[in-house]
């Protein structure tokens, strides 16, 4: 190549073509555009060849050893199936069971017994994890200490350095490299370490806490704040007190939220000085009756405790006040004040001029964040009662928080109650506060409340998100019970067309999905 003739020449002339621009040294003509080609191949030999060869990179450190037992086999062809359909669509299924749900099911279980993920498995347990934050704790912890090496390796990956089990948490006896990730690490990485040490270490993060708390922005105090959830005691209050001024209302309400929660704080009995002052017992009439007298202003002190001023729209600023008072207020206040009844003879208590339902929502409120059984008990009542899902009752909202304060057991007899009463219409919310699997009660009472949906002549898509939840927690066993179910049922007059075959292809599926629960569950012992 003729030696006025450069590398940039070459590129210029292919971009622009050789009818526009020729490069020097190259023959004019209908060969041009081969002879560009023969020159560029014999400069770009010529370039390469004058490169140094780079140092080699440091060989990575061997992967972790995986102390616990494999999988067996059959469940490791198990795991992969399940893995590869996490990227399939959902469509239409027919009778198929939805393999992406019953992922999260498989992992629990494998991790109950201890196995360890098959090493070929590993990058696609990663990307399942990336991909559902909801599978991320379990894929984590089953995909165990060489996730974490492969994690290292692949950007794609990175999450898994921040949130597997404790991942974030530096080794105690490390103390320097712990103040270091508090001090220089990304904010993702900070909240980590925090949340990871309050389970281990409950003090030592209340104090690295407060070694930056004034220096921190205020949306990172509210995260930060929100990591003392986590082993709450009475050793938090001074820190939380102290939050009550903070510049920011957002912290100085979730302060206050989380003083409230220890019924032996000052901000606890300040507010049921407060309350108690707003309900008491009135005894003139023929029957004992609550009466309210919300407050009439919101003052400074009220404000420092975490009472917001300023009501949501549609709220009369006085009971917006009143809820608050209320729910802050130890449950423990109101028996002395309310003529020693218990917390069952207070909520049968008829509430004058209209504010039972303010009032009870409260109770509802500071009975979920007290963790009170006996007060959520007797503000659930019986779920056979004829009002348990009619108007003026606790929301079903307010009821699966208070659920959520019960034992397992006893809430899932409550739920089959309700639904024995009240039919499916309004469980859904119910059933997912339930321990899956489903104890035989709960289970029995879902299955008829379809049964007799089915009967009625009402199409299945109804009752999908019940049915979905039937295919992920009614226990395995239950299968056989089901097979009376799957015929098409004679349709009736009154019923929606084509219904019955609808619910059979629905009972279909719930049965398939079952005995394959049954088969995962067999291959994992």
């Amino acid at each position: 190549m003729p030696p006025s003739a450069t590398w940039e020449d070459l590129v210029t002339a292919a971009l622009l073509g050789t009818d526009r621009r020729t490069p020097p040294g190259l023959p004019a003509g209908e060969t041009v555009s081969a002879a560009l080609l023969d020159t560029a191949a014999v400069e770009t030999v010529r370039r390469r060849s004058g490169l140094r060869p780079g140092h080699p990179a440091d060989r990575p450190a061997p992967a972790p050893a995986d102390p616990r037992p494999p999988l067996p086999a059959a469940a490791a062809r198990r795991l992969s199936m399940l893995l590869a359909d996490q990227s399939a669509g959902t469509g239409s299924r027919g009778t198929a069971p939805d393999l992406r749900e019953l992922l999260p099911q498989w992992l629990a279980t494998a991790n109950t017994r201890g196995y360890a993920a098959p090493p070929e498995t590993l990058p696609a347990l990663l990307d399942a994890a990336r991909g559902r934050t909801d599978l991320r704790p379990a894929a984590l912890a089953f995909a165990g200490p060489r996730a974490l090496w492969l994690a290292r390796l692949n950007p794609d990956w990175r999450f898994a350095l921040r949130t597997a089990p404790g991942s974030g948490l530096p080794d105690p006896e490390d103390p320097s490299r712990t103040r270091r990730i508090w001090q220089e690490g990304l904010f993702a990485e900070r909240v980590a370490l925090l949340s990871s040490l309050r389970s281990h270490d409950p003090e030592a993060a209340r104090e690295l806490l407060s070694s930056t708390w004034t220096s921190e922005r205020a949306e990172d105090r509210l995260m930060f704040l929100d990591s003392l959830r986590t082993a709450l005691g009475p050793q938090d209050e001074p820190f939380l007190e102290q939050a009550l001024s903070d510049r920011s209302r957002n912290v100085r309400t979730t302060a206050a939220e989380l003083l409230s929660a220890l019924p032996g704080s000052s901000l606890a009995a300040r507010m049921a000085a407060r309350a108690v002052t707003c309900v008491a017992v009135d005894r003139t009439g023929a029957t004992p009756t609550i009466s309210v007298e919300a407050p009439h202003e919101c003052d400074a002190a009220m404000e420092r405790d975490g009472v917001a001023p300023k009501p949501p729209a549609g709220r009369g600023e006085r009971s917006w006040w009143l809820g608050q008072l209320v729910e802050a207020a130890p449950l423990s206040a109101w028996p002395a004040r309310l003529g020693g009844h218990t917390p069952d003879g207070i909520v049968a208590l008829p509430v004058a001029d209209d504010w039972q339902g303010e009032l009870h929502a409260a109770w509802c409120r500071a009975a979920v964040r007290q963790r009170n059984a006996e007060w959520a008990r007797a503000l659930l009542g019986s779920p056979r009662a004829p009002e348990a899902g009619g108007p003026g009752a606790v929301s079903l909202a307010e009821r699966a928080g208070l659920l959520g304060t019960l034992d397992p057991d006893e809430r899932s007899a409550w739920v089959a109650g309700f639904i024995e009463t009240h039919g499916l219409s309004e469980a859904f919310q119910l059933l997912g506060v339930c321990r899956v699997p489903w104890t035989a009660s709960l289970g029995r009472a879902v299955v008829d409340a379809l049964n007799i949906a089915r009967d009625a002549g009402s199409y299945p898509w109804s009752f999908s998100g019940v049915m979905g939840l039937a295919e992920r927690c009614l226990d395995p066993s239950e299968a056989g019970r089901l097979d009376a179910l799957l015929a098409v049922p004679d349709e009736r007059d009154d019923a929606s067309p084509g219904a019955g075959g609808y619910w059979a292809e629905a009972f279909q599926r719930l049965v398939t999905t079952l005995r394959l629960r049954a088969a995962m569950l067999e291959e994992l012992r």
